[in-house]
């Protein structure tokens, strides 16, 4: 792994960025470039050829000044512990950026999911949680599911974490079944929190969205809520979507049920009927109000940032911007909602999830809805004001919410 392509050197050159411009005390800085803690652990597993196959893993804990450390557990075949660094790192200063009470951690285990049995996944996913078991815990860490794990897995999880602890714990968790404890409005919070964010730029850009075109790359659970949400909810006409295979476009706009049960039927949304095929890149420079990467990282580049004509551009995904693409849509005025605020509906309710837990009492989802509006419409002002103020694009403004909010949990409990 090259330095350049490190995500982990990335995240801390981001961090300097905003450190510089925060002129941040060279102790807390320091402090804050490195995780506070990590385990590195090896999980033996029976498979169900009878052989014992040894799995690595890992679970790091960025920081934990503003509470228990919060974050997803991957499993890749790619996993490294750099990148688990990194995502830990990024969950810091997600949770800060949307002021909710905790720190950011990551977890992740080397392996292939798709050539696994279900007992083979769950096997490891109890062995996993006993490898970590002394080091989370509800007012510890809290892990979530993320790439290739769910809700089942994480079932699984609570459920030997209970075993070990003699009780039952399911606040040690988050994105559970509802019936072990999950939250009502977990399925489409990412997608819901972006919308309310991309609501109040609106606002501010002083923008009618009612039947304006919207473009939405990918079409998975973010793409697929925002398909739903930006109509019902701000009245977007959307007229083109894509997902790994191709895109489509239709002028009068498009059904996301029609749509969603084309691609549950053919595999794709491509050769949607009434619509004309178009490419991922195509779809990207279409003349619409809105544009909502939902995909992959690093779609919009230095060569086609020049060619984007949406007048806001909100980040489901992570990293579909680069920095190079990043400078030339700040000169052209596009307004850019980054994904570390736009995409946090998850984690926000997932936080909420918590609460649930914590007082055994849940909340019905229009209650979900509101406190989770409240804290997507707190966290895009305090952003868009950050940038105004120094006069920098939002994605700067997004760290230096996040990362100032930190640093003075930091001071106030004296740690440099």
């Amino acid at each position: 792994m090259t330095e350049k392509l490190n995500p982990f050197k990335i995240a801390q050159q981001q961090l300097d960025e905003a450190a510089a411009i925060l002129e941040l005390e060279p102790g807390i800085h320091a402090l804050l470039r490195e995780p506070m803690r990590e385990l590195h652990v090896t999980i033996p597993v029976k498979m169900d050829d009878g052989s014992v196959k040894v799995f690595k893993g890992f679970r790091v804990q960025y920081n934990d000044a503003r509470g228990a450390t919060k974050g997803g557990i991957r499993f890749h075949p790619e996993e490294t512990i750099d990148t688990v660094r990194a995502l830990a790192a990024w969950m810091t200063w997600k949770t800060a950026v949307v002021d909710i009470p905790l720190g950011g951690g990551k977890g992740g285990v080397i392996c292939n999911p798709k050539e696994m049995s279900k007992g083979e996944l769950e096997r490891l996913s109890r062995g996993y949680i006993r490898a970590i078991a002394k080091f989370i815990g509800p007012e510890t860490d809290v892990p979530a599911p993320d790439v290739y794990t769910d809700p089942q897995i994480m079932a699984w999880m609570m459920d030997e974490y209970s075993v070990i602890t003699g009780y039952n714990v399911p606040g040690v968790i988050t994105g559970k079944p509802l019936p072990l404890g999950g939250s009502a409005g977990r399925g489409d919070a990412t997608a819901r929190g972006g919308v309310y964010t991309i609501r109040e730029a609106a606002k501010m850009l002083g923008l009618n969205l009612k039947g304006a075109p919207c473009a939405i790359q990918g079409y998975g659970n973010a793409g697929y809520f925002g398909h739903i949400l930006a109509q019902e909810i701000l009245g977007l006409k959307v007229v083109a979507v894509s997902d790994s295979k191709g895109g489509i476009y239709k002028a009068d706009g498009l059904d996301p049920k029609a749509v969603s049960d084309h691609k549950d039927k053919t595999g794709s949304v491509v050769n949607f009927p009434g619509a004309k095929n178009i490419t991922n890149e195509e779809l990207l420079e279409l003349d619409v109000m809105v544009l909502i990467p939902a995909a992959l990282e690093n779609q919009i580049t230095e060569k086609n940032a020049a060619n984007i004509k949406a007048k806001i551009v909100a980040e489901f995904a992570n990293g579909p911007t680069t920095p190079e693409a990043d400078k030339i849509l700040f000169a052209k005025g596009v307004y850019v909602i980054p994904d570390f605020l736009c995409n946090a509906g998850g984690v926000t309710v997932s936080y909420f999830e918590q609460v649930q837990n914590a007082y055994d009492y849940y909340w019905p989802v229009e209650e979900v809805h509101a406190k989770l509006d409240q804290k997507m419409t707190a966290a895009f002002h305090a952003v868009h004001e950050m940038a105004q103020k120094h006069k920098v694009n939002n994605r700067v403004g997004a760290y230096l919410v996040a990362v100032h909010r930190v640093a003075e949990a930091m001071r106030l409990r004296g740690w440099a």
